[in-house]
């Protein structure tokens, strides 16, 4: 079975190079090791040194040269607004706070559903609106998948390479530190 060995970033796989596609949720898109079947059949296993967030668009590099591009699997997300930049960041800091996995996409917050976040939220001032999209959430400072434009690293190594923690592999990045929510 091929073996997918490199994270090509989004802008360096042109539509000519890529032969298959997955279509991967948010927690699929962030793995180091597992089995994977492309739409278009194409089987192979993703076997990168380390757990990498994968972003929509990229591609990943068989060793026998073929590209499979990964596709942001829509997700059933709710987008929140707010009137101010200071009530964004208010809002940002309380999503934080609960451990939800958060994407910031232009002057909005998006997460994944979720009705007592929601009802806080809008408890808050909050403008909701329920959608369907590819997810994208922030990895987090404590999290060391390389972040979007920097894939070559997380794949080759860099300084975060030698530094590990128990959860480094951990689909969300989350690491605990004994708050009492936790």
């Amino acid at each position: 079975m091929p073996r997918a060995i490199a994270v090509l970033p989004a802008g360096d796989v042109a539509d000519g190079m890529v032969v298959d596609r997955v279509v991967l949720d948010a927690d699929d898109r962030h793995r180091r090791r597992v089995a994977m079947t492309g739409e278009g059949g194409t089987a192979f296993l993703l076997d990168l040194p380390r757990a990498v967030a994968l972003r929509d668009g990229d591609g990943l590099r068989l060793d026998d040269g073929r590209i499979v591009r990964v596709v942001a699997r829509p997700e059933p997300l709710v987008e929140i607004t707010v009137e101010s930049p200071d009530g964004l960041a208010r809002l940002a800091w309380h999503i934080g706070n609960r451990h939800t996995a958060m994407q910031v996409a232009g002057g909005r917050l998006r997460i994944r559903r979720d009705h007592v976040l929601e009802a806080m939220l809008r408890g808050l001032g909050a403008t909701l609106a329920a959608i369907e999209a590819p997810f994208d959430p922030e990895a987090g400072a404590y999290d060391h998948a390389a972040p979007a434009h920097s894939h070559a690293h997380a794949v080759h190594g860099d300084h975060h390479a030698d530094h590990h923690h128990a959860d480094d592999d951990h689909p969300h990045g989350h690491h605990r530190h004994g708050h009492p929510h936790d």
